[in-house]
């Protein structure tokens, strides 16, 4: 592509704390990049692109877009959950519309499984019908699952370090109180977030990783009853007095009233019932073994926007990759995804390289087996030593204005919209 064009980057799925540092990484990168001109992101994601609202990332201030290091969440371009699926031809035809009308050249999708398949599709589809376009996806999420389970597409994803940091300081303080308050509540059950994957709730090890702690992690992994469940609990009491347990929002205990997203993923945080519920119901139902009543706490999407516990070296590799995505963009590699892979030795070293979308979006990554310890009921050295460096060993300091924490806020400087307005297919009232 000898010609200079324009960037569209856009945002998909539930965001993270860093999924603004991938953000930063590109804008910057893209904008010393000479075949590239304008830089659009998309407002709301791919919705964003179909309603022809392309907010003008080259024409805001270098400090706001520094300050997306420290704004959590997706606030500064907006993420969505609209899919593009089979069948809605009408939306795949506007994307390309619009691509064309604003002298789209890059597109780059920050996501999950689904965003990398989706990109994957838009490429091809422009390409079909004529227009050079190049596609790159951006790795993100907090589960973890974006890849393979032999860590060979990526080893990790930017936004699980910080969600591991959270649970790292939720679990040490968590334990402290119920250190104190044990002889009236001696039991805590602490739901994480992990529909089918266990890499969240098995970050609370990080905070113990001696084991001094009366701690018991249950991933969805490891299934068991309620009643074994009890039994374990009820033995840890007998032998510490006291319990701290973390459950996966996944953790099989029956039905909960499922609500589903757009992706068809089971939206636990609006469900009628959560599992930390259920559990300790059914703990103070059947009695403890010691005095006093089991008690829970369900985090929500603070577990992936509280920014104070982000991690340093996840935001550091989350803007390095937007960074590696915007220059295979300007180099023309398309169908590519920016990725990820760490190096051999004994000290922690990551290098950014790329692996074919299409890999991504047929690959399922799985918590592997080898990290669930034989208990049930816990994880193993082995994963501790896998998730460690992602963490970092410092706190982040936020900048801050009179008490409240400086953010991004772009300036509302849009592309002239050239298309007569569009809604999409899956908007449309039947």
């Amino acid at each position: 592509m000898s010609e200079v064009r324009n960037l569209v980057v856009a945002q998909s799925g539930g965001p993270t704390h860093v999924i603004n540092s991938s953000l930063r990484g590109i804008i910057e990168a893209a904008c010393g990049l000479d075949a590239i001109g304008a830089v659009y992101g998309a407002r709301h994601g791919i919705e964003g692109v179909l309603k022809e609202e392309l907010l003008d990332l080259s024409a805001q201030s270098a400090e706001e877009v520094a300050l997306l290091r420290f704004t959590p969440a997706a606030g500064s371009i907006g993420t969505c959950r609209y899919k593009l699926k089979q069948g809605q031809d009408e939306d795949f035809e506007r994307v390309i519309e619009v691509f064309k009308a604003h002298q789209i050249g890059y597109f780059l999708y920050i996501g999950g499984n689904d965003s990398m398949d989706t990109a994957n599709k838009v490429a091809q589809l422009a390409h079909k019908r004529g227009l050079d376009l190049v596609a790159v996806g951006v790795p993100k999420t907090i589960d973890n699952d974006v890849g393979d389970s032999e860590f060979r597409l990526i080893d990790h994803t930017p936004g699980y370090g910080s969600v591991a940091r959270y649970w790292l300081h939720a679990v040490q303080n968590a334990n402290e109180e119920n250190r104190g308050s044990c002889p009236a509540d001696p039991v805590l059950v602490m739901q994480a977030m992990g529909r089918r994957i266990g890499f969240i709730p098995a970050a609370a090890r990080l905070a113990d990783p001696d084991r001094e702690m009366p701690l018991q992690i249950y991933l969805a992994e490891s299934p068991c009853s309620l009643e074994q469940l009890a039994d374990r609990v009820n033995d840890q009491l007998r032998r510490s007095g006291r319990c701290v347990v973390v459950i996966s929002e996944g953790f099989d205990v029956g039905g909960l009233g499922d609500v589903k997203d757009s992706f068809g993923h089971t939206s636990f945080g609006s469900s009628k019932l959560t599992v930390s519920q259920v559990v300790v119901n059914y703990l103070n139902k059947i009695g403890l073994a010691v005095k006093g009543a089991a008690r829970g706490n369900v985090s929500g999407t603070d577990q992936r926007h509280s920014m104070a516990y982000a991690s340093p070296v996840d935001l550091d590799e989350a803007c390095a990759v937007g960074r590696k995505a915007a220059e295979l963009a300007a180099a023309g590699q398309s169908g590519y995804m920016a990725t990820i892979l760490r190096n051999d030795g004994p000290a922690y070293s990551v290098r950014y390289d790329k692996v074919p979308l299409e890999d991504v979006a047929n690959s399922e990554r799985t918590f592997p087996r080898r990290w669930i310890a034989e208990n049930g009921c816990d994880v193993t050295d082995d994963f501790v030593r896998y998730a460690k460096p992602l963490v970092g060993n410092d706190m982040i300091g936020l900048p801050m204005t009179d008490g409240r924490q400086r953010m991004t806020r772009f300036e509302s400087i849009y592309a002239e919209q050239e298309l007569p307005k569009y809604t999409p297919q899956a908007d449309r009232k039947k």
